[in-house]
């Protein structure tokens, strides 16, 4: 079995299910994705890690930081900065709140991005593409330069062509597709 079918068969048993759903978007959904199942498990970061990593590097994309849009953004980018530990070009991790602090520092933005940072903003399931689009706004507001967005899943809803109409491209690790023939009855 390759890397990509375990991290299939892994979201398919820990993460999704079939029902009546209202998804964060508001849309109602016979499907629901909660990846924080999959990737805040030991074998989903040990897998995802990795092979986020490659898809970025395979994909050309020359980033110094990486984060998205709190909760669903966090264990992904945490998982890809400690792969890239050993390499010639560790990525740093950060985190992007959905409200700036009201104390301290005020910041929006969390961890050691810099402005003028080259990121590629990470997401755990596209919808609409909401979520990313609120952390590619707050890593330009910040001075950072938006490379691309790397998704663990994309519902193939129409998110992932709503993200690209900013001119950011997606890289996706799966999709529905890929994850439903996956899925016990």
């Amino acid at each position: 079995m390759t890397t990509r079918d375990r991290l299939f068969s892994l979201l398919a048993d820990r993460s999704a299910r079939r029902g009546q759903f209202t998804l964060a978007s508001g849309r109602q959904s016979t499907l629901y994705i909660d990846a924080r199942l999959t990737t805040m498990s030991p074998e989903g970061l040990s897998l995802i890690g990795p092979m986020a990593l490659d898809e970025l590097r395979r994909a050309s994309w020359i980033v110094d930081a990486i984060g998205g849009l709190t909760l669903g953004a966090d264990p992904i980018s945490y998982a890809i900065s400690y792969a890239s530990a050993g390499s010639s070009t560790p990525l740093r991790a950060f985190t992007v709140r959905k409200e700036a602090k009201t104390h301290g520092t005020g910041k929006l933005i969390e961890g050691p991005f810099r402005s003028g940072d080259r990121v590629a903003v990470i997401e755990d399931v596209i919808t609409t593409g909401g979520s990313a689009l609120k952390a590619i706004e707050a890593v330009r507001a910040a001075g950072g330069s938006v490379v691309g967005v790397l998704a663990l899943v994309d519902r193939e809803e129409g998110g992932r062509e709503t993200i690209e109409r900013t001119g950011a491209p997606v890289l996706t690790l799966a999709t529905a597709s890929d994850i439903l023939p996956q899925m016990r009855s």
